[in-house]
């Protein structure tokens, strides 16, 4: 059983994010997955997380109780969750907008610049995809034509492409990342 939280602010996609990994993870990848989420009364601009549970088995407890692996897309959501990654757990942030300022020796660490791969791909709102692709990358939970066969019916139809343009940035990010050994 492998648990996840995606974090970051409202309006980013984080809850997205988990609904594409439960999906493709479950229905077209072989896994059982379940999904929750939490974010704090004002919803856009404010903390947010997304907790995902996957497992060759049935998932019996649908709450993550110690991730082993943390992304975390803004400072306010890194600094409320990084405590809870597990020892020998993979943190994964958005490079321009989290200085992970606690340093565990213990953990393994990646960055990606997704908000700024987003905006150079014409809109900073497909951050999270960006973030997925190099999550998928570094993770190696699933592949990346199973993610992307999940974006139907979870993004507009007619952002679809510009949504597999900018996984597909993340996750050739994510590879140079783990050929060039860099965390």
């Amino acid at each position: 059983m492998t648990e996840i939280r995606f974090s970051g602010f409202g309006g980013q996609g984080i809850i997205r994010c988990a609904l594409i990994g439960g999906k493709a993870l479950s229905i077209y990848g072989g896994k059982f997955a379940t999904m929750n989420q939490s974010f704090g009364p004002e919803a856009r601009g404010s903390a947010c997380s997304s907790q995902l549970i996957v497992s060759d088995e049935r998932v019996l407890y649908p709450y993550i109780t110690r991730p082993e692996i943390l992304v975390s897309m803004s400072q306010e959501a890194y600094e409320k969750y990084q405590a809870e990654l597990k020892d020998d757990g993979i943190l994964i942030t958005d490079e321009d907008l989290v200085d992970p300022k606690i340093k565990r020796e213990n953990i393994k660490h990646y960055s990606i610049p997704a908000t700024r791969f987003a905006e150079e791909l014409g809109n900073r709102i497909i951050a999270n995809l960006v973030m997925m692709g190099f999550f998928t990358a570094i993770t190696k939970i699933t592949t990346p034509d199973t993610m992307k066969k999940a974006l139907p019916g979870l993004v507009p139809d007619r952002f679809i492409e510009l949504n597999k343009k900018a996984f597909d940035k993340g996750y050739e990010y994510g590879q140079k990342a783990l050929d060039e050994g860099k965390s």
